[in-house]
């Protein structure tokens, strides 16, 4: 079973932008299963007709909180008479953290606090006035809240020149990095997928749900597209990556 799971999920690279990237490759296999359920005890794990199912590099499939053990087993459940790991956006993110960021934590902390430097919310337009007044309505309570909550001051700029940030503002943000392997990979996903720590530690502190979130991600976005129309196979790439958005919002409301 294990051969087979990693022939469909592949080795989870550290990185769960890679690792989103690569599952999206279709490689479907036939069901070989006909239920999933979860074990007893803590971590629960994910069973399939009463048998441990593996990660990729050899790990249990377990989670740490059983109601999130129980949503990871309804992906597999949910699947039909193909495994299509697109549609498993819990089971992927799981064995990221399981097989990448469990053993080896501190490197995603520092890509996540690398984002903190250059964050997509300190980077403002000057200009059409709808946009600058659409980027303060989404993102200017999410620096308020790391201003209040934390006490980091983050410097505004125009445009797409870099600005230093005081490094007295990354500092008290980064104590908000999560250091549990369950909840420091959902945000690390959520950052990667938003461009923006802010917006990812600011979901794990329950200050903003996944919607709210995704709309302050694609604020610029949404706006070209009132004025060119949307591009169809742009939208679903971007249904599932939120996808993933949902599955890290779920692994931080459930750890």
């Amino acid at each position: 079973m294990r051969e087979m799971l990693e022939d469909m999920f592949g080795n989870e690279p550290l990185d769960p932008t890679e690792a989103a990237r690569r599952n999206m490759r279709p490689n479907l296999r036939k069901r070989f299963y006909q239920v999933a359920t979860v074990g007893a005890g803590t971590p629960y794990s994910l069973l399939l007709d009463g048998r441990p199912v593996k990660t990729p590099a050899g790990n249990a499939l377990a989670a740490p909180a059983h109601p999130l053990a129980q949503a990871i087993a309804a992906e597999w459940d949910a699947q039909g008479e193909r495994i299509d790991p697109a549609a498993m956006p819990l089971t992927r993110l799981a064995n990221t953290i399981i097989d990448g960021v469990a053993p080896n934590a501190e490197p995603v902390r520092q890509d996540i606090a690398k984002y903190l430097g250059s964050d997509l919310l300190c980077y403002r337009a000057s200009r059409p006035e709808g946009l600058v007044a659409r980027q303060a309505q989404h993102w200017d309570p999410i620096l308020g809240w790391a201003r209040e909550a934390h006490g980091a001051r983050f410097v505004l700029s125009e445009g797409v020149m870099f600005v230093a940030q005081p490094q007295a503002a990354v500092a008290a943000a980064c104590a908000a990095i999560p250091s549990d392997p369950w909840r420091l990979g959902a945000v690390s996903l959520i950052t990667t997928l938003t461009g923006s720590a802010l917006i990812a530690l600011a979901v794990a502190a329950g200050q903003l749900g996944e919607d709210d979130a995704w709309a302050a991600a694609h604020v610029d976005e949404d706006w070209n597209m009132d004025f060119w129309g949307r591009d169809e196979l742009a939208m679903q790439r971007r249904a599932a990556r939120f996808a993933d958005m949902q599955a890290a919002g779920m692994v931080l409301r459930l750890v």
